[in-house]
């Protein structure tokens, strides 16, 4: 996602810049740009959409001179991609100018109540309302930077990464929520960054800020608050990593790196769309929900899992006729099509050849067509009637972690805006869900601690070397099986199976003996007790039975050789929690046999050839 960039010292400010953003190219963006202050404080602005080289190119020739510098790459949410939607954004007077990370939910209620109180508004941008609300707060706090900004976070509700500076200030005032920072310590300099490469070059002593912190920079230091303006302690860390392992961010493998961002992909994907005041969804789809019939999804590996998810999810909650199909299958079978049907394809790079030529094929029987994609600007984006973006980030490691919880967490939000629409859910329905799916981020947060990551390496280790797996869900939960046994013969080469938990007795059983690993996925449904029924059939043959339970139930824990507890969840978004922990058991058995998880063999992450 969006990148940030901040320096005050006795470097030119825009070497350090452009040196930082171009650490940052790999979050993906779409505009750059920079705000630096000159000798006499005036600060000026520069930013060009597209590459950071065109903005680079334009500096080269008129270079900004001044210590004091923030820069910004952007990967648009709200507004297109152009020269005055990218960051930084200034005041009206100029003084003042901000860069932000994150989606401000509550812009449009406060953009109203500014334009009314007189302020004029360049941008499309939810950001924008940040730059005017400090300048009112300024006005009112004696011209204190700081405590402007401190209050006006008071007034907005979202998430964000946010850095303001001041024309009449030689300081920088940030703050974060969520988005990430991280603050670089030099001798008579200081830096920010939403990530440690961009400050490696410069220096090796690191603040890694908390959500809900302040902190304000001069040459000489830094202090750091909470939003209630107490001060408080952060560490200063000493970073000995190289530069590949500073783009894992100190973890050892991209793919552990994008497993422990979920919890930051998924409140990207879901904030600003869920309005639990009303129950309403706002997707920014311009499709006519109530002229389908009948709903086709189509995909490829990890996608096509994420959409067995949304069947179960569409049909309940929107009460259409779903099918599902691999989209190699698809394009050969002479589907039913027609204008009533919306044809839904799920790709995280928009690119895969596959599901790119079904969309096709829906098309030319005419369908409408809607893409939920993760890379902006991919083929399938040009191609489709309307995009739901899942805005999980690049994904490196070939083997899918976040898109495929954002992707699950999009069907989820397409099914309670489809239920809204066509009236089969109430208002007091879909706020449940909805505070539900607000909670996925939090709840994935908690599976993540250090003490529940340890007890799942250990289960791991415990079955690394089996040769088989199988893998057994029921109802919602039924697609984690498979995308769990996807995810462990994909980066650890053991051969693993799925199956939804009632078929089991239908043929998988022969199978099962003293050397065979189960790992049942049991958590809180209405078919908790069918699932532990099965559970039952798979003791009485002696397999090896891995239990993923709700916390707290230890009723059905005895069941299990092994229990891996997950937060409680409602049934209906637990899809998203569970494959949390099931990748962390993939990861752990191919570290244990030594595998290249981030590179398993023969596998590429788009499939853009048959």
């Amino acid at each position: 996602m969006c990148g940030i960039v901040g320096y005050i010292g006795p470097r030119q400010a825009q070497d350090v810049l452009i040196s930082g953003l171009s650490k940052l190219e790999y979050r993906g963006y779409d505009s750059a740009g920079v705000a630096i202050q000159e000798q006499d404080g005036h600060i000026d602005v520069c930013k060009k959409a597209g590459k950071l080289s065109n903005l680079a190119a334009v500096l080269e020739a008129e270079p900004l001179l001044g210590t004091l510098g923030i820069g910004h790459t952007r990967w648009a949410t709200h507004g297109l991609p152009n020269d005055t939607n990218a960051h930084p954004h200034a005041s009206e007077d100029g003084k003042i100018v901000i860069i932000h990370n994150g989606i401000i939910e509550n812009y449009l209620p406060l953009k109203e109540q500014l334009t009314q109180r007189g302020h004029v508004f360049r941008s499309e941008t939810d950001s924008e309302v940040l730059v005017h609300l400090i300048e009112e707060k300024y006005a009112q706090t004696n011209n204190d930077l700081y405590e402007a900004v401190r209050l006006a976070l008071g007034d907005v509700r979202g998430a964000y990464g946010i850095v303001v500076t001041h024309a009449d200030h030689r300081e920088i005032v940030a703050a974060r929520t969520v988005s990430p920072m991280v603050m670089g310590v030099g001798e008579g300099e200081m830096f920010l960054a939403s990530d440690v490469p961009a400050l490696l070059p410069y220096t090796r002593e690191m603040v890694f800020l908390h959500d809900g912190d302040m902190v304000i920079l001069h040459d000489d230091g830094f202090k750091v608050t909470d939003l209630a303006g107490r001060e408080v302690q952060r560490n200063i860390e000493h970073i000995d990593w190289d530069a590949e392992a500073a783009e894992k961010g100190g973890y050892d493998s991209y793919m552990m790196k994008e497993i422990f961002e979920q919890p930051t992909a998924l409140t990207n994907t879901l904030i600003g769309r869920l309005h639990d005041d009303t129950g309403e969804v706002n997707l920014d789809i311009k499709l006519d929900p109530a002229s389908f019939k009948r709903i086709s999804i189509i995909a490829c590996g990890t996608a096509f899992y994420a959409g067995m998810v949304g069947e179960y999810l569409i049909e309940q909650l929107a009460r259409i006729p779903v099918d599902i199909d691999v989209a190699s299958e698809y394009r050969y079978r002479d589907p039913l099509v027609n204008e009533h049907t919306l044809a839904i394809v799920m790709s995280q790079s928009g690119e895969t050849i596959d599901t790119l030529e079904a969309l096709r094929e829906a098309k030319k029987f005419g369908a409408k067509t809607l893409g939920i994609i993760n890379a902006k600007g991919s083929s399938m984006t040009r191609e489709v009637d309307d995009t739901l973006y899942i805005h999980a980030g690049p994904e490196i490691g070939v083997a899918s972690t976040k898109a495929y919880t954002s992707m699950v967490s999009a069907m989820l939000m397409l099914a309670l805006w489809l239920g809204r629409a066509r009236g089969t859910l109430t208002e007091q329905q879909s706020r449940e869900l909805l505070l539900a799916a607000r909670e996925l981020p939090r709840l994935v947060e908690q599976l993540l601690t250090p003490e529940r990551v340890e007890h799942i390496k250990q289960v791991a280790e415990k079955y690394a070397y089996a040769r088989d797996f199988l893998f057994l869900g029921r109802g919602v939960n039924s697609p984690t099986a498979y995308e769990g046994a996807l995810k462990l013969k994909e980066i650890s080469y053991i051969h693993a199976e799925a199956y939804a938990a009632g078929e089991m007795k239908h043929g998988p059983i022969a199978l099962i003996d003293e050397h065979m690993p189960v790992v049942v996925i049991a958590t809180e449904s209405k078919l908790l007790e069918k699932t532990i029924s099965n559970v039952q059939e798979v003791r009485a043959r002696k397999g090896k039975v891995i239990l993923v339970l709700s916390e707290g139930d230890t009723e059905h824990a005895r069941y299990g050789d092994d229990v891996i507890y997950v937060p409680r969840a409602q049934e209906m978004v637990s899809p998203v929690v569970n494959a949390v922990a099931l990748q962390l058991l993939a990861i752990f058995t191919a570290q244990k046999l030594g595998k290249d998880v981030d590179k398993p063999r023969n596998l590429a992450k788009a499939v853009t050839v048959e």
